[in-house]
């Protein structure tokens, strides 16, 4: 399952946040590089502990606790912190899986991947090249949304970042742990929410309908979450 959330965060807040990390020192985004990954990767990343890093971060875990359709297609158990990267002019990540379990260096913190997640924190018309391609039993979506805009996805996919030819490429990227493990069962869950979303707002939240459509969504969350 593909989830695009637009505007995330808002034109503002996107400004305010570039002004921050783009003014840090950044390093070579092998740092976070599993071993199958740091042979194809080729960006910029801010340095995990930096002040920058932390302080972006927290206005991002802001706005996903704020929106609805991130909470009801993530489902989210844990998040990894998110992290930022840039692709300036030849820079590209080739094809790759992320890590099933992502750890912090020197802590006892680790997530299972579920989910894969990418905020476009740069306007399209700002660089050539840098699609998120990825892949899945559907065929191959390539991804350049608006800036604020994120992109949820499985981290099972094969996915890439294509080669920047002009300009620089932001965003942060992070991993969700849902509680519910099967993609199958959580595109179920998000589809049943959005249907009960759609039939409250026409028939109210007390119609019959609508709260048995609620039981039986509450009743398979209660059959297949992990907590």
């Amino acid at each position: 399952m593909l989830v695009q959330i637009p505007a995330l965060l808002s034109k503002d807040e996107v400004a305010a946040l570039r002004a921050d990390i783009d003014a840090a020192a950044w390093i070579d985004g092998n740092e976070t590089s599993g071993h199958q990954s740091s042979g194809v990767k080729n960006n910029l990343q801010l340095p995990e502990g930096s002040a920058a890093a932390q302080a972006a971060g927290e206005i991002v875990r802001a706005a996903l606790d704020r929106s609805p359709v991130f909470v009801a297609a993530a489902l989210p158990a844990g998040l990894y912190p998110p992290l930022f990267n840039r692709y300036a002019e030849g820079h590209g990540f080739g094809d790759h899986v992320d890590n099933a379990i992502r750890r912090r260096k020197g802590t006892d913190f680790r997530i299972r991947t579920d989910l894969s997640a990418t905020l476009f924190l740069t306007e399209p018309a700002d660089y050539d090249g840098g699609e998120l391609v990825i892949e899945d039993t559907f065929g191959v979506h390539e991804i350049k949304l608006e800036a604020g805009d994120m992109i949820l996805y499985p981290s099972s996919s094969l996915h890439r970042v294509t080669p920047v030819t002009r300009g620089a490429r932001v965003a942060s990227f992070f991993w969700i742990q849902s509680l519910i493990r099967d993609d199958g069962q959580r595109t179920l869950l998000f589809d049943m929410d959005l249907a009960i979303r759609g039939l409250t707002q026409r028939l109210g939240g007390q119609d019959p309908s609508v709260v048995s459509l609620t039981g039986a969504y509450h009743n398979l969350l209660r059959m297949w979450a992990e907590v």
